[in-house]
């Protein structure tokens, strides 16, 4: 009920989708969980690699509709307008294909130079996109599984959008569902940021 009177209410906000390795265990469920509360959009469960679950359609589809029932559950509690949209677990390519026209593709990975912030990337992206207003910006966060994204796999996120940037979450490496949280923290924080400073000119 609160969800549908925030609808009523609408107001321009930035969308952010994280795009998140499937991890073992309850570690995406952690990430959707607490993602959802801070307002990210969407989620894409997508598998690496690296990754240890490897799940045929029957379990990828019982795993989906159990992350959006948690995704939904979170939305009411933390009063998000709007109930994040959740996609059963997919392949890198497919993945790539529904962020190819995102306003900036993040993409998150320990072996990026620390140098590589979060607000240059935005910048970046929203720069060569033509984006002016953060509030209409549309921004994949990329996060690996245990163990990382591979050299190929960053390859193949960097070259599928042309606004594509690696970023650093600073020098310490973070477990999967650590990162999964606060890159998407991060980002909502940096254009909630640009939006305050656009607003001052």
């Amino acid at each position: 009920m609160r969800i549908a009177r925030h609808l009523d209410e609408p107001e321009a906000t930035p969308q952010v989708v994280l795009m998140q390795g499937l991890a073992k265990g309850d570690k995406v469920e952690t990430v959707i969980r607490h993602a959802t509360e801070l307002g990210v959009a969407a989620f894409l469960p997508f598998s690496c690699e690296r990754s240890v679950v490897r799940l045929d359609a029957r379990k990828a589809a019982a795993k989906a509709e159990r992350w959006r029932a948690i995704a939904k559950s979170a939305a009411m509690q933390s009063g998000q307008r709007a109930v994040p949209e959740v996609r059963e677990p997919m392949a890198l390519a497919q993945a790539c294909e529904l962020l190819a026209g995102a306003t900036a593709l993040l993409v998150c990975w320990e072996e990026a130079p620390q140098t590589a912030h979060i607000a240059d990337a935005l910048a970046y992206g929203m720069g060569k996109c033509g984006v002016a207003d953060p509030a209409d910006a549309r921004v994949g966060v990329v996060v690996g599984p245990e163990g990382g994204l591979t050299e190929r796999e960053v390859d193949a996120l960097l070259s599928c959008n042309p606004r594509a940037s690696l970023v650093s979450l600073g020098p310490a490496v973070l477990r999967t569902e650590t990162a999964g949280i606060v890159a998407p923290a991060l980002v909502l924080h940096e254009l909630s940021r640009m939006a305050r400073k656009g607003e001052g000119r």
